[in-house]
């Protein structure tokens, strides 16, 4: 495994103008990734910017593993769902350019009147459309169980065999994130063994329970917690991908409140020492 980080880690950081794009990749650097999770949320001008971050990773050594757009196919309108295929493939270009082998992807989000069982089959198709396109230019997709909508294990891997029927290929994988299985109330160990074998990437997440931002289905609350200091038990994680054959990126996304230039690089030494890296 290759252990990265997630810019997503310094939205905060990003947010406040402490760091941008050049920032984020000397911050990498310096806490010791072995690669970075760039993100099409942090672009303001893509045109003038991908130069500069692409020659800054090259100049410290740094590759790009993933590129991850945040999409969402549970629209009633099927335009507003072909504008999500199109930022899937802006994804899949923008990975073709830094050198990155897979697109983290999203299936849909929670919304007022769209149930899972109408939404799923806006899902197939739009990244099954997305996935030919991907799969044309070499590059994989990795579906996250990100918010409440698709969030189960067994939901994803569901959404991505009927992907892989429907387009012909098996560019669509998973990208289990460890912390997100809780808010759907599903133990991440099970969680992540029931995708580990179709794993394109990993997301490497922890929390911890208390009166946090985060709530479950169920109602139960959490906050995000340094790597390797919450409640999720990411060693039997590791192992479930282990055992599921995967070798990719782990790419860590720190989500807590406190500051991510201290925390997550905590974070990533904790990582190793889990890992073994």
């Amino acid at each position: 495994m290759k252990l990265g980080v997630s810019m997503w880690c310094y939205v905060r950081t990003v947010q406040s103008g402490q760091i941008d794009l050049l920032g984020f990749v000397e911050e990498a650097k310096r806490i010791g990734a072995d690669g970075v999770e760039l993100l099409d949320f942090f672009y303001k001008d893509a045109e003038s910017e991908r130069q500069q971050v692409k020659d800054r990773l090259a100049s410290l050594g740094l590759p790009c593993g993933i590129f991850s757009v945040a999409n969402n196919f549970a629209k009633t309108d099927p335009q507003e769902r072909q504008a999500q295929v199109k930022r899937i493939q802006f994804g899949v270009d923008e990975a073709l350019y830094y050198g990155a082998g897979v697109v983290r992807v999203f299936a849909g989000d929670v919304s007022e009147g769209i149930t899972y069982d109408q939404a799923r089959s806006w899902i197939v198709d739009g990244l099954s459309e997305a996935s030919i396109y991907a799969h044309e230019r070499g590059i994989k997709l990795a579906l996250e169980n990100h918010g409440k909508l698709a969030g189960r294990g067994d939901q994803v891997k569901g959404i991505i065999e009927d992907v892989r029927s429907k387009c012909g290929n098996d560019a669509l994988g998973a990208n289990p994130d460890t912390g997100n299985f809780l808010l759907v109330d599903q133990d991440s160990v099970e969680a992540v063994t029931q995708v580990a074998s179709l794993a394109n990437m990993a997301h490497f997440k922890d929390f911890t329970p208390g009166d946090g931002v985060y709530g479950s289905l169920a109602g139960k609350r959490y906050r995000g917690a340094v790597i390797g200091e919450g409640c999720v038990n990411l060693p039997g994680c590791v192992e479930a991908l282990k055992l599921g054959g995967f070798d990719g990126w782990l790419s860590l996304e720190y989500e807590g409140e406190g500051d991510p230039i201290a925390e997550v690089a905590r974070s990533m030494a904790n990582a190793r020492a889990l890992i073994g890296l």
